[in-house]
């Protein structure tokens, strides 16, 4: 059963006619296929005079929906031949992050990426997503060997952010995410890192600290939570609505800042409606992105990142 947002009852009111129009012609003695008809040409008018105009806060609903994309379903359908490279080869292995070696229309590369499951048992296993120390110590295993081999990266973000818990802190969270950054950073190797969810904070740039950045078209990108920030600007959790107003966290916000470097299209209605459209068109942007630095060599890789952060919001006006 399809999972509605509270922005979405039209269209599910209309969804649900559609439905039981569908159970009543099922004996198939009604003929009702002209107004089933005219209640989708609705559905998908409702769709896209509502996801024309989402509010920031609406898409943090979007991003955050149940039934999106994972990473790992973005693996299963993008890549092909992929091996898993499991733990950090220091604590444990952490499943918030998975990775390994694949062959990415028709080329060697290493992928990796934060997965927050789709089931209750595999979130909890995952850890919604939050990766820990050991997470990104295992993403910065993964672009030293890609390196090593000469392996392009392609990274996929969907997390919260990293997991805050005293054992991560204690295991050395900070440093783990600083090392995982400096890692994307010095990689000789072309880096296409894609916000496919939410991309929080430090937990996110860990793994997206790379040459070319693109996102989902209804994905978010933020250096805290809207709720975070409204319970230290507003002390209080219920003004995440102008939180995401005033963070400016939307891809197209991403653009305009030059955090980005192309904005992925979704399905109408979102890319949770048509998951397998969705990644098709990540998959065409990604490779876009490569073959864009095919020419470029280890020093003009690493230079081109370096650059690319340092002028970040040079054309932002305060």
């Amino acid at each position: 059963m399809r999972h509605f947002l509270d922005f979405e009852k039209p269209i599910a009111n209309l969804e649900g006619k559609v439905e039981e129009l569908r159970h009543m012609s099922s004996d198939g003695r009604i003929n009702i296929a002209d107004e089933i008809g005219k209640l989708q040409t609705r559905i998908e008018r409702e769709l896209k005079q509502t996801y024309e105009k989402l509010s920031p806060w609406e898409k943090v609903q979007v991003a955050r929906h149940p039934e999106r994309p994972r990473v790992s379903a973005i693996i299963n359908q993008l890549f092909e031949d992929f091996t898993p490279l499991a733990g950090d080869r220091n604590y444990a292995d952490d499943y918030a992050v998975i990775g390994g070696m694949a062959r990415f229309r028709g080329q060697s590369v290493m992928v990796m990426g934060t997965e927050k499951g789709s089931t209750t048992e595999e979130r909890i296993k995952r850890n919604f997503g939050m990766a820990r120390p050991e997470g990104y110590r295992k993403a910065t295993r993964l672009m030293e060997l890609a390196g090593r081999f000469g392996l392009p990266v392609l990274s996929f973000v969907d997390t919260a952010g990293a997991y805050p818990g005293r054992g991560a802190e204690e295991r050395g969270q900070a440093e783990a995410i600083a090392t995982s950054i400096r890692a994307c950073l010095r990689l000789p190797t072309p880096m296409v890192s894609a916000i496919v969810g939410e991309g929080g904070s430090g937990g996110a740039i860990a793994l997206a600290a790379g040459n070319r950045v693109v996102m989902f078209e209804h994905a978010i990108y933020s250096v805290i939570s809207p709720e975070g920030c409204a319970s230290i600007l507003w002390r209080s959790g219920e003004h995440a609505k102008e939180a995401a107003e005033a963070l400016q966290i939307t891809s197209d916000h991403m653009m305009d800042l030059g955090v980005i470097d192309a904005i992925v299209p979704e399905p109408l209605g979102g890319a949770h409606r048509d998951q397998s459209a969705a990644i098709s068109s990540l998959g065409t942007v990604c490779l876009e992105q490569l073959k864009s630095m095919q020419p470029m060599d280890a020093a003009a890789l690493i230079s081109d990142r370096s650059d690319k952060y340092l002028s970040m919001g040079d054309n932002v006006l305060y």
